[in-house]
C-alpha cells in the first residue's frame, strides 16, 4: 500500500479548518442546536455529514471533473443554493424581528421532524458549490499521478470521521445549556447575524455567477 503520510495529514489538516470554519451550514447547526435542542442539531448535522460525505464521494469517482466541463451545472447549483440561503435568511429575520421566541416545541418534543431536519441540512449542503469545489481542491492536493486507490480510500473514511466529530460537535457544544441561555437573552441578535451571514452567502453565490 502506497500511501505519503505527509500529503495526508496535509489534506486533513486543510480538511478540519474548511469544515470548521464559520459557514453557512455550521450557523444553520449552531442556531437549530440553540432553538431546538440537541438531537434538532445533531439531525442538522447528520444531513450535513450527508452531504459532505457525498461530494467527496463525487470528487473521488470523477464525477466533479462533468461539472468542470460543463460549467453551466455547477452555475445552475449556485443559483438553487442562492435561493435556498436566502429563503433561510428570511426565516432567521421574520424570527429576529418577532416579539416572542420562535419556540419548536412542546412538551420538550420538536415541532420539525428529525427527518425533515435531515433534510434541510442535506440540501444545504449539496446546494452549496463550493462544498464539491473544496473536494476537488482536497482530491488533488492528495492525489498525484501515481497515488494508489488506497489513498483515496483513506482520504474519504479519514475525511468522513472528521466530518462528523466536527458538524456533530458543533451541535453539542451549542445545544449545552450555557448556550441556549445566550440564545434566549440574544435571541433577536443571533437569528439576526444567521439571517445577514445566509443572505449575504445566498447573493454571492447567485451574483458569482456574473
Amino acid at each position: 500500500m502506497d500511501v505519503d503520510i505527509q500529503q495526508l495529514l496535509v489534506v486533513f489538516t486543510a480538511y478540519v479548518i474548511a469544515a470548521g470554519s464559520p459557514g453557512p451550514s455550521n450557523m444553520r447547526i449552531m442556531g437549530v442546536a440553540m432553538t431546538d435542542g440537541r438531537r434538532a442539531g445533531l439531525a442538522v448535522a447528520s444531513g450535513v455529514v450527508s452531504g459532505s460525505i457525498f461530494w467527496g464521494l463525487m470528487a473521488a469517482t470523477g464525477v466533479s471533473a462533468i461539472l468542470k466541463t460543463y460549467p453551466g451545472a455547477l452555475s445552475i447549483l449556485q443559483v438553487f443554493g442562492g435561493i435556498y440561503l436566502l429563503y433561510l435568511a428570511y426565516r432567521a429575520a421574520r424570527s429576529a424581528l418577532s416579539a416572542d421566541p420562535a419556540t419548536s416545541s412542546e412538551n420538550g418534543r420538536p415541532a420539525v421532524s428529525m427527518a425533515a431536519l435531515y433534510r434541510r441540512g442535506l440540501l444545504m449542503h449539496l446546494m452549496n458549490p463550493k462544498s464539491i469545489l473544496a473536494w476537488i481542491a482536497l482530491m488533488t492536493l492528495g492525489l498525484g499521478p501515481g497515488s494508489s486507490s488506497s489513498s483515496v480510500v483513506i482520504i474519504l473514511a479519514a475525511c468522513a470521521f472528521l466530518s462528523v466529530t466536527i458538524f456533530c460537535g458543533y451541535a453539542l457544544v451549542f445545544s449545552t445549556a450555557p448556550m441556549v441561555r445566550l440564545y434566549r437573552s440574544a435571541r433577536r441578535w443571533i437569528e439576526g447575524t444567521l439571517a445577514l451571514s445566509f443572505g449575504l452567502a445566498g447573493l454571492k453565490l447567485l451574483f458569482s455567477r456574473f
